[in-house]
Parts: C-alpha cells; sequence; structure tokens
C-alpha cells in the first residue's frame, strides 16, 4: 500500500493538494472572499465545456454566454414563479440547456469553421435583446430576484465547530458549486478517456481520416455542442444561485470572450486548464479595476479612460504572451518545465551513477 501511495504520478498529488485547497478555502477567507471564489469555479464549469468543444472536438464558438444565460433563467424562472427547490434546478437547467445545445448543433454541422463562430457570436449579441421581450416570464429589463438558500442544519453545524462562527449563504453555496465542479470535472475526464473523447479528438485531428475509421463525426460533433451547453447551463444555474439575481445585463457578449479567454490562458485540450484559466479570466479584471493611477497631475478623465480600458489590456497583454512563450496555455508551460526539470535531474543521476558520459560543456 505505501509502495503504491509512493509510486502515484504527480498528477495525482496535485489534485489532492488542489482538492484540500478548496475545501477548506472558506475556513480561512471571508465570506465575501468566499463568494469570489464561487464564482471562479462557476465560470470553470462553463470553461470545462467550452474546452469540450473546442479544445477536443475543434469546433469553435463565440457564444457560450448564451447557453450560461438560458441556465439561470430556467432556474430562475423554476424557482421564482414555481417554488421549485433551486438545488433541484440546476440539473433541470443543465439538461434542458444541453438538449437546446444538441439541436443547437445540427444546423452547425452545415457551417464552416469561420461561419460557426460567426453564427455563434451573432447567438451572444442577440441573447440579452430576446430575454428582455417575454416580460411576464423573465420580467424584461428588471430581471428576477432568486431568494438564496440558507446552509442546511449539518453543514452549519460542522462548519461552526471548524471555524467558530457560523455559515453564511455565500460560503454555502461557494460548497454547491465546489461539489458540481467536482462531478463535472470527473466527468469529463472519464468521457475524454474513452471513446467519445477518442472520437471527438479524431474529428479535430482530420473529419476525413475519422470518417474513413468508422467515427460518425455528426453525431459527435452534435454531442460535443450538447454536453458543452450542458456544462454552460449548470454553470448558469449555480451563476443565478450565487448572485441571487438574474438579468439580461448579466449575460453580455463579453461573457462569451470571457470563457473563450479563460479556456485559451488555462489551455485547450486538457482538464485542470479550465480550472486556471478561471481563475486568471475572472480575477484579472478585478485587480485591472483595482489598478488607477494615483498621480495628482493626470486628469481624472484618463485615469477613468486608463481604469476602464483595463481589463481589454490586461486581456490582450496576457493573451499575446501566452501566444508567444506558452502556446499550449498555462498548462502546457507547466507541464514543458516539469519535462525539462525531471530531464535534467535524470541527466544528472545518470551522471553520477556513471551511465552517461560527462556533458562536454562540463569538462
Amino acid at each position: 500500500m505505501l509502495q503504491r501511495v509512493r509510486s502515484a504520478p504527480p498528477r495525482y498529488w496535485l489534485v489532492v493538494i488542489a482538492g484540500v485547497f478548496f475545501l477548506g478555502l472558506p475556513t480561512t477567507v471571508s465570506s465575501f472572499l468566499a463568494s469570489e471564489w464561487g464564482q471562479a469555479l462557476i465560470l470553470a464549469i462553463a470553461i470545462m465545456g467550452l474546452n469540450i468543444l473546442v479544445g477536443y472536438s475543434g469546433q469553435l464558438s463565440l457564444g457560450h454566454g448564451a447557453f450560461m444565460a438560458l441556465g439561470a433563467y430556467t432556474s430562475a424562472i423554476l424557482a421564482h414563479r414555481y417554488k421549485v427547490d433551486y438545488l433541484l434546478t440546476i440539473p433541470i437547467s443543465a439538461l434542458f440547456t444541453g438538449v437546446v445545445g444538441f439541436l443547437f448543433g445540427f444546423p452547425a454541422l452545415r457551417l464552416s469553421p469561420l461561419y460557426l463562430a460567426l453564427a455563434t457570436f451573432a447567438l451572444a449579441v442577440v441573447t440579452p435583446s430576446l430575454i428582455k421581450r417575454p416580460e411576464e416570464l423573465t420580467g424584461g429589463v428588471q430581471g428576477i430576484v432568486v431568494t438564496q438558500p440558507d446552509p442546511p442544519g449539518p453543514a452549519r453545524d460542522v462548519f461552526a465547530a471548524i471555524t467558530g462562527s457560523p455559515m453564511t449563504s455565500d460560503q454555502w453555496i461557494y460548497y454547491v458549486a465546489l461539489f458540481c465542479a467536482l462531478v463535472l470535472f470527473w466527468v469529463a475526464w472519464n468521457l475524454i478517456r474513452h471513446r467519445p473523447g477518442r472520437a471527438m479528438r479524431a474529428i479535430r485531428d482530420g473529419e476525413v481520416a475519422a470518417a474513413a475509421s468508422g467515427v460518425n463525426v455528426a453525431a459527435f460533433k452534435t454531442l460535443a455542442f450538447g454536453i458543452s451547453a450542458f456544462y454552460a447551463g449548470a454553470a448558469g444555474s449555480l451563476y443565478g444561485l450565487s448572485t441571487g439575481f438574474v438579468s439580461p445585463d448579466a449575460f453580455p457578449v463579453d461573457l462569451s470572450i470571457q470563457l473563450l479567454v479563460g479556456a485559451v490562458i488555462g489551455g485547450l485540450a486538457s482538464i485542470p486548464g479550465p480550472l486556471l484559466g478561471a481563475i486568471v479570466a475572472y480575477f484579472l479584471p478585478i485587480g485591472a479595476n483595482q489598478w488607477v493611477p494615483s498621480q495628482d497631475w493626470i486628469p481624472d478623465q484618463v485615469a477613468s479612460t486608463v481604469k476602464n480600458a483595463g481589463p481589454a489590456v490586461s486581456y490582450g497583454v496576457l493573451l499575446i504572451l501566452i501566444m508567444i512563450f506558452a502556446p499550449n496555455g498555462m498548462v502546457g508551460l507547466v507541464r514543458q518545465g516539469y519535462e525539462l526539470l525531471n530531464r535534467r535531474l535524470r541527466g544528472a543521476g545518470d551522471r553520477e551513477a556513471g551511465q552517461m558520459p560527462p556533458d562536454p560543456q562540463t569538462v
């Protein structure tokens, strides 16, 4: 047993460390910060779905914010108007959004990658306007107020025993988002390791070769759209639960761009990439908004312009740096650094054991 633990791959230890970190985070930070990290986890779920579509099946989407809006409004309508338990609306919203995404995948089969990107971008542009139309159902411009659930008694008692303070609604929602993220990331990991994942990667690398190998290209491309929308719907439902309010302005085009940026920053076609990308994509605009020139000689109008342009400039600079130094994202950069370090350590160990000749540069 001990030998098995010692021989565990390093990635398993990283998963354990990350799990302990996220489980204990609300016990060491304020309720507000727990809510912020919960938002990052929700963003990671949506990016994971987009990663399945873009990174593994090779279909570009610029409109995943629309699927998040559909999931959020489905949960809000069920909880607000029909008094359905909000935790129960999460899987309902995810399934409904997944079906819509699956159906959207059929016309997407006839579009080239460029026109598919334009079609999904148009979907993201028109969604906020469409939400405002049925005011009796969606609340129009005013949106829908969602009552945040109180933490259950056992969870509240355990949290109070550990921290000495009662659990707030924000901290409870954080753990709900963490549980959903763990389950959905585990599902994505198993999906990629089995036949659907292999078929999607084959389609991404070459549709003609995949079809010649017996892969049903149309079925797996629409399946990728449905799974991706399923994740986005779950994230949208959790978003409404976390903020306690949904409105058309909460799902602008910038949200779809933020999801794609997070997927690229973290690393496409990787499981931990969406988590790293979501953390950067969520907290980077917050940090950029807090940076304002403090010199007295700078006019207020210039300082305000710099503050408003901060997130866009940060995104642009970060994307340029990643394209130059980490074309495979943060996960690819970490993997390359680990492999380089491992080769150097292995080479140094072999030279000390006399299995390799000394390095000519050191002689």
